[in-house]
């Protein structure tokens, strides 16, 4: 089984490990409980509107809301909103649920959710339902050029 986020980490040589597991229901709560990864090291990939600066990836800690007062002010707009689920899947090729940050169809910058780094290891969406990513929070951040704020509620 690969993706497009699964064969991007293997061009850029990046190292990670697959965890799979039986997706009946979406959320990090869900794939927390059902790998046994701590939800405070599962990452939630959610697609944000940032109005005229189009949308962003917002990298989430399983067990925080994401504040979208404070997304916007990391992103330098006057307002955020969740972007609706058609939305997210057109610009990231991948299904809500399964959600990658890595070879989305569309680049989007990324703003992480700061405290991710404190962990040596998170989980992460593989691009398919069911199949996450074990690997450095600072690989993710460096690879996808993202910034790191205090956006979580």
């Amino acid at each position: 089984m690969s993706t497009r986020a699964i064969q991007f980490l293997k061009q850029q040589k990046i190292p990670f490990n697959l965890l799979k597991y039986e997706h009946t229901a979406k959320g990090a709560v869900f794939a927390a409980q059902a790998t046994g990864f701590a939800l405070e090291q599962t990452v939630k990939t959610l697609v944000v509107d940032t109005g005229p600066k189009g949308h962003h990836i917002a990298l989430m800690v399983g067990d925080r809301q994401l504040s979208l007062k404070k997304m916007a002010k990391a992103c330098a707009v006057k307002r955020a909103a969740m972007a609706d689920t058609s939305t997210a899947e057109r610009l990231t090729g991948y299904l809500i649920g399964g959600i990658s940050p890595f070879a989305t169809r569309q680049r989007l910058p990324v703003i992480m959710e700061a405290s991710i780094l404190k962990h040596a290891q998170v989980a992460i969406n593989a691009g398919q339902r069911g199949t996450m990513l074990v690997m450095a929070p600072v690989d993710i951040l460096n690879l996808l050029k993202g910034q790191a704020f205090d956006i979580a509620e």
